[in-house]
């Protein structure tokens, strides 16, 4: 019975809300073009070309994500200033002017610049762009609005990573990244323009909503947010499935490889990924909307301590789907909570620029994990200890966040 009126909640905010619900969900998914799991298909092709270690392409791969979090910190505020449909437009251009030129690198500086522009436009502002409007324009609803468009990114990363697998059997890879710039620029953006069509009117209803509410959360400024501990003892538990998600899916093949498990068997355990995230995200969004982001995040790295777990005990083809499974439950938790837990502690005004902050530490995490788990298969580590202090790691995060969402919400000025 509860299940049923869950998903019967589903389909009538989706009734409601089929547009915007929409849009949301096209831009995580098309931000799969740079999101590290896409880029690391073709991993070994740019290493060959400009002949790369391990550790070496982590390097460049990580200068180019520093330099795209730090100028997310930048771009990202403009959201909440420009209109809704210019900045999202302005994100597709980007996008797609990245996917051309990471078609034609010919040197490791146009490397690392495409690399850079991929991760600025694609997992950067792409995801920023869609769950800061998410968490701005639902309050009562936002746990479902987050969960239901961060479907897109594991649908992404189920279907265009064995998407890409496969046309890279027919097709140069080059051509895959072209056709990857076409079809954000020719179909993509015209389709999300449709989809804002109405936006206006919807942004009119919640500044209207908004000034008739009493117990609104009060907004907090960028700089006021740096001043409060809540902001840090709870940072290094989101920042956690970025880092190790990235850093296992950047090394996939080395992680097969050590395992003696077959790439392709292992890309096709993405499904496994896919569904538990879906699954997890709607249970999500429904208990954040009832019993808020606080209450949930403390527990939201259960899944992903069993994941490294399994890494850690055993090489048995079976573990891969339920690595996967695990790995795609707390990324369907941490992408639902990521999207409420900065709105319901800081208010929605500044939602923007304080959701650019924490993307940028979060991708900051994505460019640190490729070149220190690099370095450390270089120097012999092994995928079995990394896992084990990735687990002990989300322990202590836990812990620091428990505290963290406890601490009353002081006064500020």
């Amino acid at each position: 019975m509860k299940t049923e009126k869950v998903t019967q909640g589903y389909i009538r905010f989706i009734r409601e809300n089929p547009r915007f619900l929409l849009y949301g969900f096209l831009l995580t998914f098309f931000s799969c073009f740079g999101q590290t799991y896409y880029i690391s298909i073709f991993s070994s092709e740019i290493r060959s070309i400009f002949s790369l270690s391990h550790g070496d392409y982590g390097l460049i791969y990580a200068i180019a994500t520093v330099g795209s979090a730090t100028t997310l910190v930048w771009v990202g505020k403009f959201i909440d200033r420009m209109d809704l449909r210019t900045y999202t437009i302005l994100v597709l251009l980007g996008l797609s002017l990245a996917c051309l030129l990471f078609s034609f690198v010919s040197s490791v500086i146009l490397l690392t610049l495409s690399l850079f522009l991929l991760r600025l436009f694609g997992q950067g502002l792409m995801m920023h762009t869609s769950v800061t409007s998410m968490g701005r324009y639902f309050e009562e609803t936002r746990g479902k609005a987050v969960s239901l468009v961060s479907f897109g990114n594991p649908l992404g990363q189920g279907m265009l990573v064995s998407l890409a697998i496969f046309l890279l059997a027919y097709l140069d890879w080059k051509t895959i990244w072209v056709a990857s710039s076409i079809a954000t620029i020719i179909i993509i953006a015209p389709i999300i323009l449709i989809l804002l069509g109405n936006h206006p009117v919807r942004k009119r209803q919640t500044i209207s909503n908004n000034s008739t509410k009493t117990n609104t959360v009060s907004s907090w400024t960028r700089k006021e947010v740096l001043r409060d501990i809540r902001f840090y003892l709870i940072l290094p538990l989101m920042l956690a499935p970025s880092y190790i998600t990235t850093g296992f899916f950047f090394h996939m093949s080395h992680l097969v490889d050590t395992k003696g498990w077959d790439l392709n068997i292992f890309t096709q355990t993405f499904y496994m990924y896919v569904v538990s995230s879906l699954l997890t995200a709607l249970i999500t969004g429904n208990v954040t909307d009832k019993f808020g982001a606080k209450k949930i995040l403390p527990l939201s790295l259960i899944p992903q301590c069993v994941a490294m777990l399994i890494l850690v005990v055993t090489n048995h083809p079976i573990a891969q789907i339920f690595y996967m499974f695990t790995s795609g439950m707390t990324v369907g938790i941490r992408v639902t909570i990521g999207g409420a837990i900065w709105p319901e502690i800081y208010g929605v005004n500044n939602l923007g620029g304080i959701r650019a902050l924490a993307t940028f530490f979060m991708v900051l995490s994505t460019a640190i994990a490729p070149v220190s788990m690099g370095y450390l298969i270089d120097a012999g580590v092994t995928m079995e200890l990394i896992a084990l202090g990735c687990f002990i790691y989300m322990t202590f995060s836990s812990i620091a966040a428990w505290f963290g969402v406890r601490i009353k919400n002081n006064s500020h000025t």
